[in-house]
């Protein structure tokens, strides 16, 4: 059998095909990695393609000193650290895919990327957890229209899960099952199992958010009985058969906030996920169940929202200060 060593550059992508593959085995290739993923590496290697082209450099096969000058470029007009690392991410996954030497395996562009995590800093910037409090003063904002009933069940349930916003909008009603105690919910896919051997995450009924409450009376109301549970709601205040895009729910958080005289830009769709984290370890709840709930495998993560949210519990000055 002739060997694949043609390779040429997808149009507008930067991400290399080897020539002669079928697109199952291309499709395969890429399924490797989770689709967030794939579409942010498809635009980072955009991104270096249309700059080495811009600078008269070859993208593919790239040298390192080509990569490192498009990282400092990236770092002097305002890039993250995360960012500029998952740049090299998408660039090293490029030329792996093509067959190519990879160009990030380099001394110089390491102790480079080093100096430019030196200078910019790595601390993420971090959104505002939506605590139970602020959960509670978001859901009395909402209206009882058909929109409000429905943003009412997401926020109520993405608090309570410690959901990921792609797990929210991913939740089909046969995903659902009902439990004395409260609702089983499977999320069949996530961040940390992208082979979708599936994890259940029970959600009591509760007396306070009453996310389980909140979920059925959207859906009864929605009349949704089938496929998709959160769905867009029309101008007509009809309900739409389609998924909802994971960007509403950044939106729908932010909208609330605003109402609420919270400062919006602090706040994402993250924050329902910290917020839950954040008030269990608040009250005291152990580290082993919480990450049942949230799904990290890290516990280091889940330890910094603990130090946060407990950083004058028994504090060391307490007693002199």
């Amino acid at each position: 059998m002739k060997a694949l060593k043609s390779r040429v550059v997808e149009p507008r992508t930067g991400l290399p095909i080897v020539a002669g593959l079928s697109d199952q085995a291309r499709a395969f290739q890429r399924a490797g990695k989770a689709k967030s993923t794939q579409r942010a590496y498809l635009s980072d290697a955009g991104q270096f393609a249309t700059w080495c082209t811009e600078h008269g450099f070859d993208p593919m096969p790239a040298s390192p000193l080509v990569v490192l000058e498009f990282l400092s470029h990236e770092a002097t007009r305002g890039s993250k650290a995360s960012t500029i690392a998952r740049r090299l991410a998408a660039i090293r996954y490029a030329h792996k895919l093509a067959g190519e030497r990879d160009p990030t395996d380099d001394e110089g562009l390491r102790e480079g990327l080093r100096g430019i995590r030196r200078e910019i800093g790595t601390r993420p910037k971090q959104k505002a957890a939506a605590t139970a409090d602020i959960l509670a003063a978001l859901l009395m904002r909402t209206p009882d229209t058909l929109t409000g009933q429905r943003d009412r069940a997401l926020l109520a349930l993405g608090f309570a899960g410690a959901f990921r916003r792609s797990e929210l909008v991913a939740l089909d009603v046969a995903d659902l099952v009902q439990d004395p105690d409260g609702l089983r919910v499977l999320v069949r896919r996530s961040k940390t199992d992208q082979e979708g051997q599936g994890v259940e995450k029970a959600i009591p009924h509760g007396r306070f958010i009453r996310p389980v409450a909140l979920l059925r009376e959207w859906l009864d109301e929605a009349r949704i009985t089938e496929g998709p549970v959160f769905r867009p709601v029309n101008k007509a205040g009809r309900v739409e058969a389609r998924r909802l895009g994971v960007k509403t729910v950044e939106r729908v958080m932010k909208h609330y906030c605003a109402a609420a005289g919270l400062d919006a830009s602090t706040f994402g769709a993250h924050s329902l996920r910290a917020g839950y984290i954040t008030t269990a370890a608040e009250r005291g709840a152990d580290l082993a169940r919480i990450m049942d709930q949230s799904g990290h495998r890290d516990p280091r993560t889940v330890v910094g929202y603990i130090r946060r949210a407990n950083a004058f519990k028994g504090h060391s000055g307490s007693g002199f200060l």
